[in-house]
This record gives C-alpha cells, structure tokens and sequence, in this order.
C-alpha cells in the first residue's frame, strides 16, 4: 500500500459516516451470515490467539480512533466476564497502524479480553470491513451467526440475547 495505512483504514471505512452517527453498511462481499470463519491465525495476526475451537466467539474489529469502538469496549468486557465460564470468548482485532497506538488506547480502556493486531490488514481485508467497529458473532461450529456494523446502545440486549441463545 503506498498511501498511509491509517488514512488508507479512515478513509475506507467510512469514518466520517460512522462518527456522525451514520449506520455503515458492510461492503459487497466479505464475511457475511451464514458463512464460515476462515483460520484467522493464518492472517499473521500481532499477539496470542485464544483457542476459538468450541467457543461461541465475538469478533470485534477496532481501532483506537474510533470513538464508537471506545463506547463499546466496556459493553464487551462486560459480555466476557459474564459468559467466559460458559465457552465464550470476545477477541478484539486492533486494525491501528502501530502497535503504540494500540496500547495506547488499551492502557486508557483495560479489558479482560483477547487482543491481536492486524498489523497488515489483510484480517480486515479478507472481512471487507466497511465501518468501525465492525463485529462477528461466531457459533461453536465456527459458523458466523450475526454481523454487527457499528456500535448502537439499542442494539447491545438483542446482542446479548443472541451470545446466551449460541451458548444454550
């Protein structure tokens, strides 16, 4: 990529949509409902991979430039602490251009769960992220369940609901 990742990351994503308040679509193709979750460790992915086979899985693609992804996290920490013991895990894929970024924002808004960087982007790619944050809800089989564009308050019950139902 020869312009700068992270205004390559801002400007196809759709940030200026997505921190006015906008609803972002996903983008033709990507990942979608129904379709099964490629090996993500065969992304080369920064940081320690959590075993995903098994767990109902919350894949939430972030960055710390994004001011709906900071309202989000303390929602997702909560979903971990409360459904960790019941075989599921959430696993934030930081899409920031360094890794001091990163930590940065990590340091600011500690969690319980995993985090890896997609340091090259190709995750995000192969996703075809269109919004920040950008989620998967994954079953036990490895089968996205739900895509969650964006982050809206009104939608964290349903997303909640829909975590217990993959976890019954």
């Amino acid at each position: 990529m020869t312009m700068n990742r992270r205004n390559f990351i801002r400007s196809s994503l759709g940030f200026l949509g997505v921190c006015a308040g906008v609803p972002p679509l996903l983008a033709a193709g990507g990942w979608k409902e129904n379709d099964a979750l490629p090996p993500i460790e065969s992304f080369g992915l920064e940081g320690a991979l959590p075993k995903l086979k098994g767990k109902v899985v919350y894949l939430d693609f972030w960055a710390s430039w994004c001011a709906p992804c900071k309202a989000s996290f303390p929602v997702l920490d909560a979903w971990q602490r409360e459904f960790a013991s019941k075989g599921f895990t959430v696993l934030g894929v930081s899409v920031d251009e360094t890794s001091t970024d990163m930590q940065r924002f990590l340091s600011a808004h500690p969690v319980s769960f995993p985090v890896v960087r997609d340091a090259t982007h190709k995750l995000a790619e192969e996703a075809n992220i269109a919004s920040m944050p950008t989620s998967f809800l994954i079953d036990r089989k490895g089968v996205i369940r739900h895509v969650r564009n964006g982050f809206h308050p009104n939608d964290n019950a349903s997303t909640k609901a829909a975590i217990a139902s993959l976890l019954a």
